[in-house]
């Protein structure tokens, strides 16, 4: 064995996050790792990436013991990380991302910025990812800046390669990518540790798959012969039914409707209308352009020309603050910097939204805030020991719940979610596509964005596919299909 982690236990804030797991994994193999949110994938994996100490427990490479005790440590052991939430200096390049704390030197003593350069192009290639070296991390997309993690974490020519939520916000073709990666890696005999709550994925190249379910270990089995849905079983602990809720076809009138509208090079001449009752998904490769759009929709940025008509007349959103009066509720793609308050309470972040709803004379009402935040929560299911804890204490799924709950208690009328399951299980899966159902069946009107191809399919009437800026075509869900999609998205 590679590696073997036993009995590993670790807690915080006396709640315990793991309980005895174990873990071991074989060389040149690709273990997959699932359990629902909060199951303890992630605390596991930051133990071996140095970044947590556990409390008890033991870590053995290649049957020897050691003590992980910081991440230059482990990676000193070849264990390297791509983490779940980026994890990138946002004002730096991308270069000097990928090289940090390791830069190379010449004369030994000042940094090389050419042969990083040279060597980052290198790596972004092997994505056909024409991205300049010198740009500013800040300045990509979400999608843009995973492959950069990505790359970040194959430069370090690693033994062992933690993947944790890998393709969250990537495209079909830069997926397809990623797994040619990571059958090389396999035949290089570089073991990989995949979490993914994308079950399709797992079955294509993991060996073995352990589950753990509430910090504890379940069972680890091999991969050949299981389901999706046993696999998703095992997960949750009971038996699934179906992921998606049938679609509503009773629309109402029209809210928004978008015309001509443009912003150079983002997006241009973009025409769409949405209607109450009606959920409409946006598809579409990296750098298509429907991220720029809804922003500009939502009054973050301002369009070059076009016209947006919000229930029937013509509107110009000069903040996103018009358009949450408005009545529009806009789930960004990142909740760790543009969704969340994340040193803020879980109670705080979801009455955001609404602060005249809960307060008098410009005080909070304790009391009042208390039960629409309950009220919330319970509706969305979210796993929070206090609402007074802070929302980063969350795990990803829950946080992604927070980010709804606060659009839903200030009663918008139109919901853009921005890749609304990134990061989040099965089971949780269901419960927010039978949450959008429900506001599309109380008359209020959806737009999703979403790099996840089957989700678009299974739960909108229509889907608009972006290309380089523009909408390449509109398929109604009665006949669209992944094949379809990806023709319109590629500009064939």
């Amino acid at each position: 064995m590679v590696l073997e982690m036993i009995g590993i236990n670790k807690g915080f804030f006396n709640v315990k996050a793991l309980n005895n797991v174990s873990l071991n994994l074989q060389k040149g193999e690709v273990h997959a790792l699932v359990g629902e949110n909060g199951a303890g994938k992630s605390t596991l994996m930051k133990i071996l990436a140095g970044i947590y100490q556990p409390d008890e427990g033991e870590i053995r490479l290649n049957g020897k013991q050691v003590i992980l005790s910081s991440p230059n440590v482990s990676q000193n052991y070849g264990i390297s990380i791509i983490h779940q939430e980026l994890n990138l200096i946002p004002n730096m390049t991308v270069a000097e991302n990928i090289f940090l704390g390791r830069e190379p030197k010449k004369l030994g003593l000042f940094s090389n910025i050419h042969h990083m350069n040279r060597e980052t192009k290198k790596l972004l290639e092997r994505f056909d990812l024409n991205l300049d070296p010198n740009a500013i991390v800040s300045s990509l997309s979400i999608g843009e800046q995973q492959i950069v993690e990505i790359a970040k974490a194959m430069s370090r020519n690693a033994e062992i390669l933690i993947m944790d939520e890998p393709t969250a916000v990537l495209e079909e073709r830069e997926v397809q990518k990623l797994f040619d990666l990571i059958y090389q890696f396999k035949n290089q005999g570089v073991s990989i540790i995949y979490i993914s709550h994308r079950l399709n994925e797992l079955k294509r190249f993991c060996d073995r798959l352990t589950v753990l379910r509430d910090g504890q270990f379940v069972k680890t089995l091999p991969m050949e012969g299981l389901t999706e849905k046993e696999i998703a079983n095992l997960m949750v602990g009971r038996e699934l039914n179906e992921l998606y809720p049938a679609i509503r076809n009773t629309i109402g009138e029209e809210i928004l409707r978008v015309e001509s509208l443009t912003r150079k090079p983002n997006f241009e001449d973009v025409s769409f209308s949405v209607k109450r009752g009606e959920i409409i998904g946006f598809a579409g490769l990296i750098g298509a352009g429907r991220t720029e759009l809804v922003r500009t929709i939502f009054g973050d940025w301002r369009p070059d020309g076009g016209a947006i008509f919000w229930k029937g007349k013509k509107t110009d959103f000069r903040s996103p603050e018009d358009a949450v009066k408005a009545g529009i509720g806009f789930a960004t793609e990142d909740r760790k910097h543009t969704g969340l308050f994340l040193d803020m309470s879980v109670s705080q972040n979801i009455s955001v939204t609404c602060t005249r709803k809960v307060s008098k004379w410009h005080f909070i009402r304790k009391q009042v805030e208390g039960k629409l935040v309950q009220r919330n929560i319970e509706q969305l299911n979210v796993k929070v020991n206090k609402i007074t804890n802070p929302v980063k204490n969350l795990s990803g799924g829950n946080q992604q719940k927070v980010v709804l709950a606060k659009w839903m208690a200030a009663e918008s009328e139109l919901f853009i979610l921005d890749e609304p399951t990134r990061g989040i299980d099965v089971g949780a899966k269901g419960e927010i596509y039978e949450l959008i159902s429900q506001l599309a069946a109380e008359g209020k009107a959806v737009i999703i964005i979403s790099s996840d191809l089957p989700e678009l399919l299974g739960i909108c009437n229509r889907i608009l596919v972006m290309y380089r800026g523009q909408i390449k075509g509109e398929l109604d869900h009665s006949i669209a299909n992944e094949q379809n999609v990806m023709v319109l998205a590629a500009g064939v």
